[in-house]
């Protein structure tokens, strides 16, 4: 799929571990790890909010469209 999540950059830019930002989200950490991942088919915009809320950032710097053969 085209679009990169870099869940998992800007955890590590804030400092944050996949524990704490799922109790700051309200989201599982089986879930959230989805995400992190890449293998999330869809995100809901609330979701998204939350997150960019809890990593102080913008949806821009979690998510990326990358141009090319699409990836596993």
């Amino acid at each position: 799929m085209p679009i990169i999540v870099n869940l998992d950059i800007m955890m590590a830019r804030r400092k944050i571990s996949l524990t704490e930002l799922a109790e700051k989200v309200d989201l599982t950490m089986a879930n959230l790890s989805i995400l992190k991942t890449g293998k999330a088919k869809a995100v809901r915009f609330s979701t998204l909010d939350a997150l960019c809320r809890a990593l102080n950032c913008q949806p821009g710097d979690l998510l990326e469209w990358q141009t090319g053969p699409p990836q596993d």
